[in-house]
């Protein structure tokens, strides 16, 4: 499930195709097997609410890093704000407020961050692009996506949104190894 600000995003396009799952273990696997059939020249984003549905997807994250297929995860995230109580599901240690159970997804990430504030969007999704086309360092890239930063609006830039042609690099194979 989503909360928030993804479930309302993507409500308010249609066009935008979602696929609905029951497991998000086996939504991260299928992402897997998506990126590997198109040559991991697409990928799928898998989004999850916090607690037990982003930590059941640590193994497909994994999977997918060891095999260098792409794959973005987006899971909810302990509130950045720090003053709200625990809620339905949300994993958090009680000693720390710098950590939640997604800090599972660092080791088997590519390339992982937690969005504190939606500016940091600016610079985070470019990095998570980068990693998520290139050959030699793509795998799971994962995005935390603290709750009350899910619905706050900011003011992004026009240029942030035009369309962007991430070029694939392809090294040829060496002719005598053919």
């Amino acid at each position: 499930g989503n909360v928030a600000g993804i479930g309302q995003a993507l409500q308010q396009n249609p066009d935008f195709r979602f696929y609905q799952t029951r497991n998000e273990q086996a939504m991260v696997h299928s992402a897997t097997a998506y990126a590997k059939v198109k040559n991991r020249l697409q990928a799928f984003a898998c989004t999850t609410s916090i607690g037990p549905g982003a930590t059941n997807m640590i193994t497909g994250a994994a999977t997918a890093t060891v095999n260098r297929l792409p794959v973005l995860l987006l899971p909810g995230d302990i509130f950045a704000r720090r003053n709200v109580a625990p809620v339905l599901q949300q994993i958090e240690s009680e000693l720390s407020q710098d950590f939640s159970a997604n800090d599972c997804f660092k080791p088997v990430s590519r390339y992982w961050d937690r969005i504190n504030r939606p500016d940091q969007l600016l610079t985070a999704l470019p990095e998570a692009m980068r990693v998520l086309t290139s050959p030699a360092e793509t795998g799971a890239v994962t995005l935390a996506l603290p709750q009350d930063v899910q619905t706050e609006a900011f003011d992004y830039p026009a240029a942030f949104f035009r369309k962007r042609v991430w070029n694939v690099a392809r090294n040829r194979p060496d002719r005598t190894a053919l």
